[in-house]
């Protein structure tokens, strides 16, 4: 729980742009512990209300599963557009692991959505 809330309460305040450090006090870094605090009466939540953690772990992962290969085509995308990477886009090499994972990524997803469709 604790590496949980504090990967969520980072990546929320830098996505935000607001202090974040556990070397901060809290009253310099307030945003950080607000977001540590919601995240843990969040987590206590989930015990309380019954959810299953088990279940819940699995639809997170079918539901990254399901987003991911979409995110992944405008990676590839944006990744090899001169446009907007200038000198930096993709070499040849990195266009075909990605393509290919991305590739993967939707074949597993419409696989995994065509399996459960059929049951």
């Amino acid at each position: 729980m604790p590496v949980l809330t504090g990967s969520t309460a980072y990546a929320v305040c830098e996505a935000f742009g607001w202090e974040c450090s556990l070397d901060d006090k809290p009253r310099e870094a307030k945003h950080f512990y607000v977001v540590i605090a919601i995240s843990t009466l969040v987590g206590i939540s989930v015990d309380f209300l019954g959810i299953n953690p088990i279940k819940a772990l699995l639809w997170t992962a079918v539901i990254n599963g399901v987003l991911s290969p979409p995110l992944l085509l405008i990676i590839m995308l944006v990744s090899s557009n001169r446009k907007i990477m200038g000198d930096k886009v993709n070499g040849l090499g990195a266009n075909i692991v990605g393509w290919t994972a991305t590739a993967v990524m939707f074949a597993a997803a419409i696989g995994m959505i065509l399996t459960w469709s059929q049951q």
